[in-house]
């Protein structure tokens, strides 16, 4: 019985060794394993709960604590401090903490090294409550801290703006901290702060002058022109000094002890369960991503929050008074936006706007500067910091770096503009882009860059472009091709709308705007045409390509008459000469309807210029017309009379001496680019004698003349050429078919 039992006993440790064998019988038994689980659901719990002990013990110790004593010696001390930390950082602090923290870091009880790590640690799960804000900010009049926490505090509270449920307190102080600009370590986060506090009402002579003197003392420093140049734009009437009109980062990155913490809380709350997440910023749900700036597009309950603002909506009637501001918030209707849009209180987050389609209609309605300085202060600094190429291990963003910037590109189109930010930010990464990355929404952005002079695009632009442009596959060249018609058609289409508004004003000023886009959209066209001809002695004058370059030229050929601007440059011969004798169809029949409306084009500027001769300050140069006219007979010469190696007179045309022709042994060679014998077309003429001569095999291209040969051409017509014929009816003279019968 003994050794029974012992046999037993001895099988019974192998068995506890295979768990899944286990948790399989059990399963098998009957739901053994929903109690096991059932004991690690109730032990993640009860961890859970400890924790929690241990974190409202750690408030509590920091709430009555009087004389703490050394840091080394206080261990009490050390672990509710650790306590605090571990929190913030593994799921973030709830809001009644920061009140209890906030005193204890600012009163002066702990030495700066407890209070550094204690105001590095406050990091916000949900919202940050504005009264814990107010209480702290009085510890800065009594002067218990030292400055460097002053300073800390400073940029923490930049750097948490958005997570404040309400602002309108913080607004009330706004005198309080603009007295501490007298401080020159200070000054600079100050600046910061008011610049997102700062509304119109804020605006006073005695803070201009104030913010005058320092920079008259200070020299030109970047945030002090930033929040005058917001000033500015507020009350354009109390500020008569010159700021300057690039803008470029105007404040330090505030947000660097908390950003990564941030990031990592974020990312910890998207992998939980939708039912686990925490309170998200904004007025509706939506799922946090893990970088800041997507985070900054959701609406932030910058002035009230969604309770408030539904009984603000009981009591009060959608159209408020003159003066109460409408929040933002609150705005769900285009009519509400008409009703109350000269008192909107925007967001103080202003990339919320790109996302909100009815403050994109206020953008393109209300031509307020304020709106777009902000916007631009805020696209800048989220471009440098989130570019993938500029920035060190940030290609795993790359994905959410294109989201952010086809939300910027997609804002552009709706506005029908481009951000300065966005050109400073090509203008800066251009150099160091591999042209991989972020392609597509690259070049989008770089066809809405604003009218600049030529030089500054030169060494910018064009410079780094180019390279890139000589260096890549035929695929990104086409890409830049297209994306340069776009930049192109949008400077054509402001260049139409600027005419529109101000032809019933004072008109145009010839001398300075008009005078600049002609110069800057020519060489935007001697630059296309510039790449353009390398590319296609790079590229063996690839079919693919010179579709894109001949599109861009079929908006060259029509600026005159289509935009109005007086402007007109032909092709480089190295774009010309391979779409004359290119072998596809769609190509040469391109080439014909671009021929066709230069000649429109040349001949209503001669008209205008004949009849205004002492109104029109902007004439064609003969040399436009003599290129023309070089073209025109090249392409006469080969496509009808047969005679382009003779006749061509441009320097680098088809015309060679008839010895080399010759030496060549083609038969016929004059006749070797007609409409007949064209590579392009030799297809069409070959189903033709088809249809023509069926029971012919031969395939004599010689029978199609005289009058097959106008069948020919009908036939042409008929297969979509119409370039070509458009080309023949106005460039060529026809005899008429009863002479040709005789």
């Amino acid at each position: 019985m003994h050794r029974k039992q012992s046999s037993k006993n001895s099988k019974q440790p192998p068995q506890a060794h295979h768990s899944n064998q286990t948790d399989l019988s059990a399963w098998r038994k009957g739901g053994k394993t929903e109690k096991s689980l059932q004991k690690h659901q109730s032990h993640n719990s009860q961890v859970n709960e400890s924790k929690r002990d241990s974190f409202e013990q750690a408030l509590s110790y920091f709430e009555k604590v009087q004389d703490p004593g050394s840091l080394r010696k206080n261990e009490v001390l050390q672990k509710h401090l650790a306590t605090v930390e571990s929190t913030a950082l593994e799921k973030g602090l709830p809001p009644e903490a920061f009140d209890v923290l906030l005193n204890v870091a600012l009163s002066g009880k702990f030495a700066d090294a407890v209070n550094t790590r204690l105001l590095k640690s406050l990091i916000p799960a949900s919202v940050i409550p504005e009264s814990s804000l107010v209480s702290s900010v009085s510890w800065l009049c009594v002067s218990k801290c030292s400055g460097s926490i002053q300073l800390l505090f400073l940029r923490w509270l930049i750097a948490m703006f958005d997570f404040i449920d309400h602002k309108d307190q913080l607004h009330a102080l706004y005198g309080f901290f603009f007295s501490f600009l007298q401080d020159e370590k200070m000054c600079p986060y100050v600046c910061h702060l008011l610049y997102l506090l700062t509304r119109k009402e804020s605006v006073k002579p005695f803070r201009i002058r104030k913010l005058l003197d320092l920079q008259a003392k200070m020299g030109m420093q970047p945030h002090l022109q930033a929040l005058l140049s917001l000033y500015k734009h507020f009350c354009p009437e109390l500020i008569s000094i010159t700021l300057p009109g690039k803008m470029k980062t105007y404040f330090k990155n505030s947000e660097g002890p908390w950003k990564a913490a941030i990031i990592t809380i974020r990312r910890r709350n998207q992998e939980k369960s939708p039912v686990s997440q925490p309170l998200l910023l904004g007025t509706t749900q939506h799922q946090s991503r893990k970088r800041k700036w997507n985070t900054q597009l959701i609406l932030p309950a910058s002035s009230a929050s969604t309770t408030h603002l539904a009984e603000v909506k009981d009591k009060n009637s959608d159209l408020y008074s003159i003066s109460e501001s409408f929040p933002v918030e609150q705005l769900q209707t285009f009519s509400q936006l008409l009703q109350n849009i000269h008192h909107l209180e925007l967001p103080s987050q202003m990339g919320s706007v790109l996302t909100h389609p009815l403050l994109l209609h206020y953008m393109n309605c209300i031509k307020d500067e304020s709106i777009y300085l902000r916007l631009h202060y805020w696209m800048g600094q989220t471009l440098q910091e989130e570019c993938t190429w500029c920035v060190v291990d940030s290609s795993q963003y790359e994905e959410e770096f294109k989201d952010f910037l086809e939300i910027v590109h997609k804002t552009e189109c709706f506005l029908q503009e481009g951000f300065s930010s966005c050109e400073e930010f090509l203008y800066r990464s251009l150099p160091f882009w591999d042209g991989f990355c972020c392609r597509s929404q690259i070049l989008r952005l770089m066809t809405w860059i604003p009218l600049s002079s030529f030089s500054e695009m030169k060494s910018h632009l064009y410079g780094p472009l180019a390279q890139l442009f000589f260096t890549s596959s035929l695929y990104f060249k086409c890409s830049v091709l297209e994306s340069l018609k776009e930049l192109l058609q949008n400077w054509l289409n402001w260049h139409v709308i600027q005419l529109d508004s101000e032809s019933d004003s004072q008109g145009y000023s010839l001398n300075t705007t008009l005078s600049g886009l002609v110069n800057t959209v020519a060489e935007l066209i001697h630059f296309v045409g510039w790449i353009s001809t390398l590319a296609l002695r790079l590229e063996s004058s690839a079919t693919f390509l010179l579709y894109f370059i001949l599109d861009f030229y079929e908006m060259v050929c029509d600026i005159y008459l289509r935009y109005n601007l007086p402007l007109l440059i032909m092709p480089p011969a190295g774009v010309f000469y391979p779409a004359l004798l290119s072998m596809d169809s769609v190509n040469l029949n391109q080439l014909c309807y671009i021929m066709y409306r230069y000649r429109t084009n040349l001949v209503a500027a001669k008209e205008n210029e004949q009849i205004k001769k002492k109104i029109l300050q902007f004439k064609f140069s003969s040399q436009t017309y003599q290129e023309y006219n070089q073209y025109l007979i090249a392409m006469v010469g080969c496509l009808w009379t047969s005679n382009a190696f003779q006749k061509d007179v441009h320097p680098q045309g088809l015309r060679l001496d008839e010895e080399v022709l010759k030496k060549t042994r083609v038969q016929d060679f004059k006749t070797s680019f007609n409409v007949v014998y064209h590579p392009a077309l030799m297809g069409y003429a070959l189903l033709f004698l088809q249809q023509a001569w069926p029971d012919d095999n031969t395939f004599n291209f010689s029978l199609i003349k005289g009058r097959k040969w106008n069948w020919y051409l009908e036939y042409l017509y008929a297969q979509g050429l119409k370039g070509l014929k458009l080309f023949i009816e106005s460039s060529i003279n026809r005899v008429s078919p009863a002479s040709q019968i005789k």
